[in-house]
């Protein structure tokens, strides 16, 4: 039976929290989730919410769909676990492989599975110091990510990102993994510096720091198409155009981190086409299987397979993998999820939708606090400063984004608040008049946050 009481007293004992000021929360306690019906999720209090986040960028199809109940119901009943150590597979990752390679943005060779978005970087790190190893080239390991990127948190993944709270007092970033200019043009870009014009600089800096480094030493580029946790940073236009030229030039592999943007984000099922990105790995999480059930993939193209592949002959066996890679619950699931995107047309319902939420979203420039307003598809930020015609920051202390959160809850709306930007990744499932609904309350919410900053 629900007991708030009893939530809250549990969860203050003895769950360690993600991403909480783990003090405060001795304080103040949880806010606990106990059911979720489409775009909406309902607390143990019987509160309900419009989740503009879809969780944490992942419910792509909500939180009540059918089909995808029914996969993972099926597929506890018929192989509730198995392992893929030594040859062993099952008829569900075995398929969701195929269809992966199938829906690829560019050739892909093989798929790797794991648990998470962090797992599926770190162990892109791994690959492509194996496939150097393999190959003759044991200097070329470095890894160049960027600031403010976000590739998860395990000891290489969160190295490779570049926000500073997750490398302070961690230890981090590990030995040869090092970060080149953010591509935030609003924030970064010299003044009367056009987007072409910043794209071009950070194309020209990543070449500097290449080599600086000696290209004979610089493994490969970590990208997300989107930067999703850094703030929604769409990337200014050409930039990866030129920085595709760069690595190509000093034979640096492309790593596209479609954790967030994968499976339909960006209006495209990949970001990377959105973008024209080429990468020679993917990396996938989230939306593949609209967070239902824990499951990431790693996508490899024939060069680096290939080399991997010859090299595990020759040691014997290639040593890396989890307990639950290509567990077959998570895979039935995952694989449901992308029938379903094909037969609904997601694709298409999203970009019938992104005009208005991207109208909805805009609406919101040159409101009293708000300095830019950017996104693309069903993603956004809203970033905040407290004189955003001289891009004044709030003072930390105010908390101001904390304080938009807290708004939105009392308004029924989840939003995210990355410091003092507003972010906003509805379930693509979103109706017309739910975005409707969703940009009223978050009004409600700024109007509320203006008068009490006033």
């Amino acid at each position: 039976m629900n007991n708030p009481n009893a939530n809250a007293a549990n969860d203050i004992a003895a769950h360690f929290h993600s991403f909480t000021n783990l003090t405060a929360h001795a304080q103040t306690g949880p806010l606990v989730i106990t059911r979720g019906d489409g775009i909406f999720v309902e607390d143990d209090k019987g509160n309900r919410y419009l989740e503009a986040m879809s969780g944490l960028w992942c419910a792509s199809l909500g939180f009540s769909n059918e089909r995808l109940a029914k996969a993972g119901s099926d597929a506890l009943y018929q192989l509730p676990y198995y392992h893929t150590f030594t040859g062993r597979s099952n008829p569900a990752a075995a398929a969701l492989a195929s269809k992966l390679i199938s829906m690829a943005p560019v050739p892909m060779s093989k798929v790797f599975f794991a648990n998470s978005g962090s797992e599926a970087n770190d162990t892109a790190v791994k690959l492509i110091w194996y496939y150097n190893n393999a190959i003759g080239r044991p200097e070329k390991k470095k890894i160049i990510g960027r600031i403010n990127a976000y590739h998860g948190v395990t000891v290489a993944a969160a190295s490779i990102g570049g926000i500073p709270v997750n490398h302070r007092d961690f230890d981090l970033p590990i030995h040869n993994i090092m970060h080149v200019d953010c591509p935030h043009h609003f924030r970064y870009a010299q003044p009367g510096e056009s987007e072409e014009d910043f794209a071009t600089r950070l194309a020209d800096n990543l070449e500097k720091r290449i080599l600086q480094e000696g290209p004979e030493t610089v493994a490969a580029f970590f990208a997300e198409p989107v930067m999703g946790a850094g703030g929604v940073i769409v990337p200014p236009a050409t930039y990866f155009e030129k920085v595709q030229k760069v690595l190509a030039k000093y034979d640096v592999l492309l790593v596209a981190d479609e954790v967030v943007c994968g499976f339909g984000r960006t209006g495209e099922m990949f970001g990377s086409t959105t973008y024209g990105m080429k990468p020679d790995i993917i990396n996938t999480a989230k939306a593949l299987s609209s967070g239902y059930a824990p499951i990431s993939a790693v996508m490899v193209n024939e060069k680096i397979f290939s080399a991997i592949a010859e090299n595990s002959g020759n040691i014997g066996t290639f040593g890396h993998g989890f307990t639950y890679s290509g567990h077959p619950v998570s895979c039935a699931i995952a694989l449901e999820t992308l029938n379903i995107y094909e037969e609904d047309n997601i694709l298409a319902h999203v970009k019938s939708l992104t005009p208005q939420f991207q109208k909805g979203l805009r609406s919101y420039e040159g409101r009293k606090f708000v300095g830019e307003v950017r996104g693309v598809g069903l993603i956004g930020a809203i970033e905040l400063f407290a004189d955003p015609a001289n891009r004044v920051a709030f003072d930390p202390a105010a908390k101001a984004g904390t304080r938009v959160v807290e708004i939105g809850l009392e308004q029924g709306i989840i939003v995210r608040a990355l410091g003092d930007i507003m972010v906003l990744c509805p379930p693509l499932i979103i109706t017309s008049e739910e975005l409707d609904d969703l940009f009223e309350r978050f009004a409600r919410t700024m109007d509320i946050f203006e008068k009490s900053f006033a």
